[in-house]
């Protein structure tokens, strides 16, 4: 694992070790949760979840003249959507309150 990222599976160890509830089934409720916010999202319904912040999609509008970063070609590209993640107030500020060091001003 990266220093400055956490995966879906530190995750889950991080509460079956703060929980103590099986890892197995700490899993399940993830795989389950990550699952209902994607199909949410793909129905059209926004999640919110106090104190943290809310996911929801946004279209895209498409470009006729977008550029292909790698090659610098010119290519179409059509309309769609994405998903968004807003944080919620109390996310914000506790980010906020972060002291910025020289090592994490650019992350």
């Amino acid at each position: 694992m990266a220093e400055d990222k956490l995966t879906k599976i530190d995750l889950i160890d991080s509460v079956y070790l703060n929980t103590k509830i099986e890892r197995q089934q700490v899993q399940v409720v993830a795989e389950a949760l990550l699952e209902q916010i994607k199909l949410s999202l793909e129905n059209g319904k926004s999640i919110e979840l106090r104190g943290f912040g809310t996911f929801e999609k946004r279209l895209r509008k498409g470009r006729s003249k977008a550029r292909n970063p790698k090659t610098g070609e010119i290519v179409s590209v059509e309309p769609h959507y994405v998903a968004v993640f807003r944080p919620g107030k109390e996310l914000r500020n506790s980010l906020s309150n972060l002291p910025v060091t020289e090592d994490n001003s650019k992350k």
